[in-house]
């Protein structure tokens, strides 16, 4: 089970975003990256081309790596390391290290 998955609001811990939070986008789980919406921008120069007339500089998101995030709890409103737990019917949830409140 993966500690950050799609939709989870994450803290960037490192980089030029550091302090912002954002709205995981995609998750790549065989390089452990992640896209947040709005964060870790970069500008593409991009070739005219017949689907594209314009072309020119763009900004688009950068993948960031999981290690430089943590989740923000919705319980407590603060950003933390996630555990895991198995409840009694067997299934294995995410928890707030913090507040022990399931993620």
């Amino acid at each position: 089970m993966a500690k950050i998955k799609k939709n989870d609001t994450v803290k960037i811990l490192i980089g030029k975003d550091r302090g912002k939070s954002g709205k995981v986008i995609t998750v790549f789980s065989k390089s452990d990256r992640a896209i947040i919406q709005g964060l870790n921008l970069v500008k593409k120069h991009t070739r005219r081309s017949r689907e594209d007339q314009q072309g020119g500089i763009i900004q688009r998101e950068s993948s960031i790596h999981i290690s430089n995030l943590l989740i923000v709890c919705q319980k407590c409103g603060k950003a933390t390391r996630i555990g895991f737990s198995i409840l009694s019917d067997g299934t294995k949830v995410r928890i707030c290290k913090k507040c022990k409140e399931i993620v």
